[in-house]
């Protein structure tokens, strides 16, 4: 690997607060246990039916919000992100934010 790419990936991995990370696992977990459990769609089923509806925007990846039953995926388009709250149990967008 090129040194450059070593720093790169280093300063991203250094730059995301322990909180942050340990959140990040937690909202996992909790996603994989409601799904498991049968309370909510996979996070798969629900970026195959949301993301078509975004044409010309990136995808970036998603959070979950076990409390709200929620997931919200993070979009990018022309250098401003666009969050998509999405109701985890039905699929139906609550609100998009820019």
């Amino acid at each position: 690997m090129r040194p450059a790419l070593v720093l790169l990936a280093a300063a991203l991995v250094t730059s995301v607060p322990n909180g942050a990370a340990a959140q990040s696992r937690e909202d996992q977990r909790s996603a994989r246990t409601h799904m498991q459990a049968g309370r909510v769609m996979s996070v798969r089923e629900i970026e195959r039916r949301i993301i078509p509806q975004m044409r010309g925007d990136e995808y970036l990846g998603f959070e979950y919000d076990g409390v709200a039953t929620a997931y919200r995926l993070k979009f990018i388009r022309d250098g401003q992100v666009i969050w998509v709250d999405v109701d985890a149990r039905t699929a139906r967008v609550l609100r998009v934010s820019r």
